[in-house]
């Protein structure tokens, strides 16, 4: 438990980082940051997740952007 306390990620679900990941950057500076297509291509939390689920490399740097955000915000 001790490894997590200091990891914001840690049991938010991937919808929940896209839509508060989305809130604060936009999807613009999303896709600037991780330039993947569903962020830059008609981007949408459905088409993220479809994406993101199937594609660990990407999460990862989802889950990495969303844990920077969450630790500037403090």
């Amino acid at each position: 438990m001790e490894t997590q306390k200091n990891n914001p990620g840690h049991g938010v679900k991937l919808v929940d980082m896209l839509k508060e990941l989305e809130k604060y950057y936009g999807w613009e500076h999303m896709a600037y940051k991780i330039p993947i297509g569903c962020f830059k291509n008609n981007p949408s939390i459905g088409s993220s997740l479809t994406f993101l689920r199937r594609t660990s490399w990407a999460k990862n740097e989802v889950q990495e952007l969303y844990k920077k955000m969450k630790l500037s915000q403090q």
